[in-house]
């Protein structure tokens, strides 16, 4: 039981997280409705299932590459009231490993829908 209990725990703190990063992270918000409407594309296309993994893979890429966005950000705000000039540089880079893992997905996205507008 005592592990259940752990992993309960361990569970309701990555649901709080997530709704967190949902309630007050615009881009993430905005990422989700992008991914959502995405799989509604995968299934109105019925493409295959392999390009659906792609597909799925690179949503999650991004989500995940927002939240750890997210994560450096809140460290590094906490450095504030001790402000280094490499806090501003950490976070520029982790918003453009995020502005790369949706350009990956874009182009991906593009290169998996094309052929089924266009055919």
């Amino acid at each position: 039981m005592n592990r259940f209990r752990e992993f309960y725990q361990s569970l309701n703190y990555a649901v709080r997280g997530l709704a967190y990063a949902l309630k007050s992270e615009k881009n993430f918000q905005n990422e989700i409705i992008i991914g959502i409407l995405v799989f509604i594309a995968m299934i109105y296309f019925r493409i295959t299932q392999a390009e659906m993994v792609i597909l799925l893979l690179v949503i999650f890429g991004v989500l995940i590459m927002e939240l750890l966005n997210t994560v450096m950000e809140r460290i590094m705000d906490m450095l504030k009231p001790r402000v280094h000039p490499y806090v501003k540089l950490i976070k520029d880079l982790m918003a453009a490993s995020v502005l790369v893992a949706s350009l990956l997905a874009i182009i991906i996205g593009l290169i998996i829908f094309i052929p089924y507008i266009t055919g």
